[in-house]
């Protein structure tokens, strides 16, 4: 069978590739602020590996009401964004070389699983600005969230806050758009070869679905979400937990001693359990992977179920608890016996 793809479609593999290099040196996003004493605006871009445009006033503003300030130093996607755009930029450029259909097929689920996880982050990243607040701050507005809308318009106090692609973001997507197009042009022309594999169609189908696939942790929204074992609402965020499958399902709970419960009960099978998140009890809008979490048991927690287990994110914030919560250390394998 013929896996080559059509000559067009190789000159626009290249292009694709040439272009995502351009995302190299342009902003990617931009959040624009406007308010009554700013008339000419603010904005903030957001480039793969810097932050631009009026931080520090913004910084001086988030300083009022509680918000973290931004530097460019403190978030690691800065970091490794250049080498994962680089490294598409080459696979584009690979693939059109080469000019294997499935390879194509390939590059398209991977470039769909970068954009999806890529928009997961960024969303983190607006959640935990936005509601993880200093308790000292100047301004406090009871019940008041600061997150910035991922895509679009949002009122924040006397700022209307716009989020939307730049010219880098706007690249991503028309790279993304000329791909699956490739891909859906190829498999038709294909499909219309008398020698046509009808497999083919139920692999790229899966590739597909497998793109579509996360095991990434979902926030925890207070008073909303149900714990999954005892069906409580949740209502103590530094106690909470998440199972995530295989599948994608995510199960949330109020307590360790509810999800652990839950799994000793086989209510979900291990084999199809993907991951396991914990809260940060210091910070309970960041989700630790068990794996990675320290632990600490001790009754003057009060949880939710009396599990009164708490997870930190390092040995020596641990450590620092245990001299305000007397009890006893263990880890997350102990916790399963």
């Amino acid at each position: 069978m013929n896996d080559k793809i059509a000559n067009s479609s190789r000159i626009l593999l290249a292009i694709c590739g040439i272009s995502l290099f351009a995302v190299l040196f342009t902003p990617i996003w931009r959040i624009d602020l406007t308010a009554p004493q700013y008339p000419e605006g603010l904005y903030l871009l957001i480039y793969a590996d810097k932050l631009a445009g009026n931080v520090d006033i913004i910084n001086g503003l988030n300083h009022y009401i509680g918000m973290k300030t931004l530097h460019t130093g403190d978030f690691i996607e800065f970091k490794v964004l250049p080498f994962i755009i680089s490294f598409f930029a080459i696979l584009f450029i690979g693939a059109a070389i080469l000019a294997k259909r499935k390879l194509m097929n390939i590059l398209f689920a991977m470039f769909v699983c970068f954009g999806v996880l890529a928009m997961v982050d960024f969303w983190r990243w607006e959640y935990d600005y936005g509601h993880n607040l200093d308790p000292n701050a100047a301004i406090i507005v009871p019940g008041m969230a600061y997150q910035p809308p991922l895509v679009g318009f949002k009122q924040l106090l006397n700022f209307g806050a716009y989020s939307i692609p730049d010219i880098g973001g706007w690249i991503f997507i028309a790279v993304g758009a000329v791909l699956l197009t490739l891909v859906i042009r190829e498999w038709k022309a294909q499909k219309k070869n008398p020698v046509y594999n009808k497999n083919n169609l139920a692999i790229l189908a899966g590739m597909m679905m497998l793109s579509a696939c996360s095991t990434a942790p979902e926030p925890i929204v207070i008073g909303k979400d149900n714990c999954s074992f005892c069906k409580m609402t949740i209502s103590d965020q530094r106690f909470g937990a998440e199972i995530i499958t295989t599948k994608s399902k995510i199960y949330k709970f109020d307590d360790p001693h509810c999800l652990i419960t839950f799994i000793n009960e086989a209510r979900v099978k291990r084999d199809d359990i993907a991951s396991v998140y914990f809260a940060n009890f210091n910070k309970p809008h960041n989700l630790i992977d068990a794996k990675e979490a320290h632990f600490l048991q001790s009754p003057s927690f009060r949880s939710p179920m009396n599990g009164n287990i708490a997870a930190f994110t390092h040995q020596d914030t641990l450590e620092k608890a245990v001299l305000n919560h007397y009890g006893n250390i263990t880890t997350w394998k102990d916790m399963q016996k």
